[in-house]
């Protein structure tokens, strides 16, 4: 731990990272853009540093934008990004009855609660996690693998097949290239760009960066209302709104670190979540929707909390906790690092830098949205067509230093087409990410399994721990059709 904060201090390490944590900041409160893409188009900048280096800015750009995402939700009532969808409705209605301070406080305060607590937790627990999951076999592994994706795939929109559909294109994309035990190779058509696979970054630029870009500017971009900036002087918060607010606090917290923590969740679906069980305890709860502060403080700790949750089986498990984990786990694979229960005893010090960047980028954040809280308002005048231009090449730029290629441009061109027609067809992403990440353990795991059994399935359903997890599997990809069945026949019967 030591080591790790010595090596943080370090001025290029520390710079860099509240750099990258203003830039996600920005981005996080643009509404249409995020952390997430700042995150996509640094990826192939870390070619270029050292690991520290890099985790440092893909940290603190992830911390940035998730703290950021309230900003626009509660001046103008439009959300940042998923995770403050539930934040404008009582954000926004503070602002329109003149404290709209007091609203950007609690936002400020609630994040920074929500992350350092939650990283303090991540901190706590995933070496305990670590361990217990070093005494699993591959048979677990691969079960926990499928689990991991059919939750991700159940929560799709509402349509399983479409996230079924939307992973198995992600798998089968993990199959291209030469297969590593017999070097046969598949999909590839002959050609020699696609012998090594495909290019993780390619497709993070094509169908993360480069759709959004090309869907937002589709849509067009309303103008957006102004902000009286008369009411945005002085802190408006005190001990007593924290006192008053505890409950919701602690609440709102365990359901974010929760939420965090299953793959695939995120902090869009642990916002919405805290909000209603904040409302359900409230004895006011005819006062939420109409500018009642626990709303805002309930939505806020939720979606902030969710980052040390979801770091927690990211670096103790090798599964990302949420979309925005993936593109760290990305990270670890372009610097050749292995993500696991292994990963904390082989880079002990790059496990703790992480936990570090998170802890600060948190306060650094924090004081900075305090002081810079009057100029907010500015960030949402950013012109369009400016940031759209910019990102389009530095998408294209990224690719080709990647490879040096132009083949890695043209192949972003055809994933950003591709992440376009899963737009237009409301395809979820989050599965094929999760999917393309987890394709070749799965394979790996499945073929140990079967290895070690000589051939047999029986050890995936006999074993206790991979039999509850498929069974979990099996359950999150039923569950919507029963859900859907039941509701069917209550209206039947009514």
């Amino acid at each position: 731990m030591l080591t790790a904060l010595l090596t943080l201090l370090q001025p290029q390490n520390l710079i860099m990272m509240y750099i990258c944590n203003l830039i996600g900041c920005v981005l996080g409160a643009i509404p249409g853009l995020n952390g997430g893409l700042g995150m996509t188009l640094i990826l192939p900048l870390t070619f270029a540093f050292s690991t520290e280096l890099s985790f440092a800015m893909l940290v603190g750009m992830y911390v940035g934008g998730v703290s950021g995402s309230f900003i626009a939700a509660v001046l103008i009532g439009i959300p940042g990004s998923a995770s403050s969808i539930a934040t404008c409705y009582d954000g926004y209605p503070m602002t329109q009855k003149g404290k709209a301070a007091k609203a950007l406080s609690i936002g400020i305060t609630a994040s920074f609660i929500g992350t350092v607590v939650s990283i303090l937790v991540a901190m706590v627990s995933t070496s305990f996690i670590a361990d217990i999951a070093l005494k699993l076999g591959p048979w677990e592994y691969f079960a926990l693998c499928f689990m991991a994706i059919t939750m991700v795939v159940g929560l799709s929109n509402g349509s399983v097949f479409k996230g079924l559909l939307s992973a198995f294109i992600g798998l089968w994309m993990s199959t291209v290239g030469a297969d590593l035990v017999t070097n046969q190779l598949r999909f590839t058509f002959h050609n020699t760009h696609l012998y090594g696979g495909v290019n993780i970054i390619c497709l993070l630029m094509g169908t993360f960066a480069l759709q959004q870009v090309a869907t937002s500017y589709a849509k067009g971009n309303k103008k957006m209302p102004e902000v009286d900036t008369k009411s945005l002087g002085g802190f408006g918060l005190g001990i007593k709104d924290f006192v008053d607010n505890l409950k919701t606090i602690i609440v709102s917290l365990l359901i974010g670190l929760g939420i965090g923590f299953l793959p695939g969740m995120g902090a869009g679906i642990s916002n919405l979540i805290a909000y209603g069980q904040a409302k359900r305890m409230s004895k006011h709860p005819e006062k939420f929707g109409m500018g009642y502060e626990p709303g805002v403080w309930a939505t806020e700790v939720s979606n902030n909390a969710g980052v040390g949750g979801a770091l927690i089986p990211m670096i103790s498990l090798g599964i990302p906790g949420d979309s925005t984990c993936v593109l760290l786990l990305s990270g670890m694979t372009i610097h050749g690092l292995q993500p696991g229960p292994m990963f904390i005893q082989q880079n002990p010090v790059l496990a703790n830098l992480i936990f570090l960047c998170v802890l600060f980028s948190a306060i650094l954040i924090f004081f900075t949205e305090i002081f810079t809280k009057r100029w907010f308002p500015y960030l949402l005048k950013a012109p369009y067509h400016y940031l759209y231009s910019a990102i389009l090449i530095l998408c294209l730029m990224g690719a080709f230093s990647s490879t040096t290629s132009m083949f890695s441009v043209g192949l972003v061109v055809a994933f950003g087409v591709l992440g376009v027609l899963m737009d237009m067809f409301e395809l979820p992403m989050t599965p094929l990410m999760l999917a393309f990440i987890l394709g070749g353990k799965i394979e790996s795991y499945f073929r140990m399994g079967c290895s070690y059994a000589k051939g047999s399935l029986a050890p995936f359903v006999t074993r206790p721990i991979s039999c509850i997890f498929l069974l979990i599997a099996v359950f999150s990809l039923l569950s919507p059709l029963i859900h859907i069945w039941l509701g069917k026949k209550h209206m039947a019967v009514k």
